[in-house]
């Protein structure tokens, strides 16, 4: 898969296009595969009506492209000449979100279709007519972003090829500005203009090309790969709340495991997760087989439409940091379930600092984690009590999880298949024998069980 997405980066070099076409190349419905019917029939009726109304109107982006490519979009988006003002007084059902730019969410029952106005890129050194503060940072990262502009410029400000085409579902033509269908044809993830000037505006736009590249199994052309590892640390300045929603997307679309090996391939995976990036370094072999078996399952559960929760995702990716502090903590005294929970806080908190995890997931984290110092402890009623304790589940996945990474757990995560598995009275023996086991140092009778088995049911609740 890697050798795929990658193969780009070793052709030739070839200049990057500094800018978009003012004029673009028109394909007209026999140069294209689209059809309107393949479209929201309400995204549709939006610039149908909106172009009556005298104003320009397309599908743009994502859903164009998707379509090109046989994928079924999730969202319509809609770019238009009109504002938002103006696009409300067309439809009762809009509703016009957002403040320093401003959007239009036009309702159809469940299903919403985003309006955009077209925007304009801001000069490098122009200022905020609001506020007298410059829309960039000193690094040339776009702070506001709060200018419309013509269709031209709409294309200019879009950050890769692929998401700078423009389809008219009335004249069934595509308005290609940058050579996006070129692109799409040949399976390239390129920038728009400069690509350090780009990724400089906004490093997030690297994360967007690893996840693009790894949702549609393109290569990154070579010039827009070249400027990512020297700039991989920008990304420290993002907002900790915006990257929680990059990171999620990243990584519930279906593709994490590909995802995070270019992550890592091209240092963007150190800015997110610093305390793992050290543990890939000091444990190589369990950090990337842990962290890859928990996202292979947690694409699996994507592709089949089961719920997956970014705190076991979370619980994944930050575990391998753990062991060794809470050893630390151990060695200095510490009890081993205190040890895990001041390591834990200690290590969310710091992970927080770089991606905001709400509360809703850092809470579940900690249990999960808490369940592995707690699942050994089986004797007298503990079994019966972590059994019916509402994180079982999810610890007990987590434990299988471990020992496929390769932890030696003395059949832990067999034993707890075996006890669910068993009535009441094979319950009791199951407990006598680790009573037996502490007095005489014999291990416990078990039933053998194959890999595959336990596998399948180390992925089937990971959601809880």
């Amino acid at each position: 898969m890697l050798k795929k997405l990658f193969q780009s980066f070793r052709s030739p070099l070839r200049k990057p296009q500094q800018h978009v076409r003012t004029t673009p190349e028109v394909l007209s419905s026999s140069q294209h595969s689209l059809q309107r019917t393949q479209f929201s029939r309400y995204a549709v009726s939006i610039v149908e009506r909106l172009q009556n109304a005298g104003y320009q109107a397309y599908l743009v982006g994502g859903c164009v492209r998707d379509m090109m490519l046989g994928i079924t979009p999730k969202d319509f988006d809609v770019a238009t000449s009109a504002t938002p003002e103006q696009v409300r007084a067309e439809f009762r059902n809009a509703r016009i979100i957002g403040r320093r730019f401003k959007l239009v969410h036009i309702h159809f029952g469940r299903e919403i279709i985003e309006v955009a106005t077209f925007r304009a890129n801001h000069p490098q050194d122009d200022e905020d007519e609001d506020s007298n503060q410059s829309s960039r940072n000193e690094s040339g990262r776009i702070l506001r972003d709060n200018v419309y502009g013509t269709l031209e410029e709409d294309a200019q400000r879009r950050d890769f090829t692929i998401n700078a085409l423009y389809y008219d579902p009335v004249t069934e033509r595509v308005l290609d500005f940058a050579n996006g269908v070129h692109d799409i044809r040949n399976r390239l993830i390129r920038l728009i203009g400069d690509p350090q000037q780009r990724y400089k505006e906004d490093p997030v736009r690297m994360l967007r090309a690893v996840r693009f590249a790894a949702k549609l199994d393109f290569g990154i052309e070579k010039h827009s790969a070249t400027p990512i590892r020297p700039l991989a640390p920008m990304l420290r300045d993002i907002p900790a709340a915006r990257l929680f929603e990059e990171v999620l997307k990243l990584f519930l679309n279906g593709y994490a495991e590909p995802t995070f090996e270019m992550l890592v391939d091209l240092e963007l995976f150190e800015p997110l997760f610093p305390a793992s990036s050290k543990a890939l370094e000091y444990n190589p072999t369990y950090t990337h087989t842990l962290i890859s078996e928990a996202l292979a399952n947690t694409d699996l559960r994507v592709k089949q439409n089961k719920p997956v929760t970014p705190a076991f995702l979370f619980a994944a990716l930050l575990w391998p940091a753990l062991p060794a502090r809470v050893l630390r903590l151990q060695e200095r005294g510490m009890p081993p379930i205190p040890a895990m929970q001041e390591a834990a806080h200690e290590l969310i908190a710091e992970q927080c600092q770089r991606i905001a995890i709400p509360k809703r997931f850092t809470m579940p984290i900690r249990e999960i984690w808490d369940m592995q110092e707690r699942l050994p402890r089986r004797s007298g009623k503990r079994a019966d009590l972590l059994l019916d304790n509402p994180r079982f589940r999810a610890g007990y996945d987590f434990l299988l999880l471990r020992e496929t990474a390769g932890e030696e757990t003395d059949g832990l995560g067999d034993w707890w298949t075996d006890y669910q598995d068993a009535n009441e009275s094979g319950r009791r023996d199951m407990i006598r024998d680790l009573g037996s086991k502490s007095e005489t140092g014999q291990g416990p009778r078990k039933r053998r069980r194959s890999g595959g088995s336990k596998r399948k049911r180390a992925g089937a609740d990971a959601s809880e």
